[in-house]
């Protein structure tokens, strides 16, 4: 340590290093002021961005057989989906759901990368809004890094404010759409003059405000950099076919400015990048991409489409900096079509497809039987056996449907009760039905029988449930 930085003082036991300059262990994190960029890729996330957020905002406002399209009414534990609603007892599906989803990251990262990273991910996309925002309010990145160095003047704090109104308008309808997917959307609507929600629906209103707010305005590429762990296994699911985002060095190197009338660059060592650092300014996480492959890139393609343009402007051969893979880099025969990703192709398309049947052959209705326990059976003047049930009809469609129940699995056994029922779409209904048996119909104490429910209007659509008959053993 030098004596410039360090100041010792004697000590009759020790001798006491006091530091002038002390390093901070931490550093805090640069501000990120992304260039706009034009191009195919640019297009590509534009529209990737107008579908998504196309499709979050608007589907709650669509209305669907007299009611919102896509509803999750926690209250009645019904999830509408257009014209299927699911109940707790398909929460089998929402498993099939949550597998194709993650078949399908695995997939698209094998074969592209963080392709959705790039173009889908609600991080990526909501981050993209609010820098629209912010660039038509403070202007693109030169006049931003500007303003941000400018004392605060009344000039400097009427965009800022203007910003912040942007940005906490957006947020908070975000978050009222967020709930208008559990509360239907015009029923709060109709509550926001009075603010009359409910603690739940006020708490996750201003929650998912909160944090997208937090997250696209603020933290931005921190989330991706550390607060995201696909960022920290994607590793995993690569190998040297996989489709990445590189900066082709032989011939990028060495990096010098130049005039675009030089033609004779080469002869000076130089290579094709003129060191403009435009990919730099235009990444969305801060990055040199000339430095490798770094897991802070979100395969965004920003960088393509500059140096693209920077390649143009001087009259260069475009994809200095493309999409290419481990292989292709070295020269070496590369293949997008290989036994990983057409493992993961045969995989996803068979869940997917039995995924699909599972939910075109599902039964819209649950039948199931409940025995009287408090009383094992009674014995009824005329002699009979007597056992008391709970037959109870979920109808899980979304209109009325009339059942007719039917008992098998012993001689003579006796019906008594209401044997068609009518169910309202999306309501349960449960009926008391009582069965007698001749005693000596009974082989043992325990009989199984068989409750079966048909639909009237269409009997192919059926559901069953077994029980027990009890009664005393059978008399020789």
């Amino acid at each position: 340590m030098s004596k410039k930085n360090v100041d010792v003082k004697q000590s009759d036991s020790s001798d006491v290093y006091k530091v002038k300059n002390p390093t901070s262990l931490y550093a805090k994190a640069e501000k990120v002021y992304s260039r706009k960029v034009t191009g195919r890729f640019a297009n590509l996330r534009t529209l990737a961005a107008w579908l998504l957020l196309g499709f979050y905002y608007v589907v709650p406002w669509i209305s669907w057989n007299g009611r919102q399209a896509i509803l999750l009414d926690l209250p009645e534990r019904q999830f509408h989906f257009f014209n299927i609603t699911l109940w707790p007892q398909d929460f089998v599906y929402l498993t099939w759901l949550l597998i194709i989803a993650a078949l399908s990251l695995f997939y698209f990262t094998a074969l592209a990368g963080r392709l959705w990273c790039g173009y889908a991910c609600p991080q990526t996309v909501w981050t993209k809004t609010f820098i629209w925002m912010e660039r038509i309010t403070e202007g693109d990145r030169a006049k931003r890094i500007k303003l941000d160095k400018k004392p605060m003047d009344a000039r400097k704090f009427r965009i800022k404010a203007t910003k912040q109104f942007l940005w906490i308008t957006f947020a908070l309808f975000t978050g009222f759409t967020f709930v208008g997917y559990f509360t239907p959307i015009y029923d709060l609507v109709a509550k926001a003059s009075t603010f009359d929600y409910g603690p739940w629906e006020t708490f996750w209103i201003l929650f998912y405000s909160l944090a997208t707010y937090g997250n696209a305005g603020y933290l931005r590429e921190q989330v991706c950099m550390y607060m995201c762990p696909y960022a920290r296994f994607q590793s995993a699911m690569f190998d040297k076919d996989t489709l990445i985002i590189a900066y082709d060095e032989k011939r990028g190197e060495g990096r010098g400015s130049r005039k675009k009338v030089d033609k004779n660059y080469k002869d000076r060592g130089l290579g094709d990048c003129i060191d403009c650092e435009q990919c730099v300014h235009v990444c969305p996480t801060g990055i040199d991409i000339r430095d490798g492959l770094q897991y802070e890139c979100i395969a965004c393609a920003a960088c393509i489409d500059v140096c693209d343009s920077v390649m143009d402007k001087m009259g260069y051969e475009r994809g200095l900096v493309k999409y290419t893979n481990e292989h292709e880099s070295k020269g070496k025969v590369h293949h997008i079509v290989r036994p990983r990703t057409i493992f993961y192709t045969v995989i996803l398309l068979s869940v997917f497809s039995a995924f699909v049947w599972a939910l075109n052959n599902r039964v819209p209705f649950e039948l199931d039987v409940i025995r009287d326990r408090n009383t094992l059976y009674t014995t009824t003047v005329d002699g009979l056996i007597e056992n008391v049930y709970s037959v109870k009809l979920l109808n899980m469609s979304q209109k009325p449907i009339t059942y007719s129940i039917t008992v098998e699995g012993l001689d003579g056994i006796k019906v008594l009760g209401d044997m068609e029922i009518s169910v309202p779409a999306g309501k349960v209904v449960t009926v008391p039905i009582r069965l007698q048996v001749d005693p000596y119909a009974l082989g043992t104490g325990r009989n199984t029988i068989l409750f079966k429910a048909v639909s009237t209007e269409n009997p192919e659509v059926s559901a069953e449930s077994d029980s027990r008959f009890l009664g005393p053993s059978a008399r020789r």
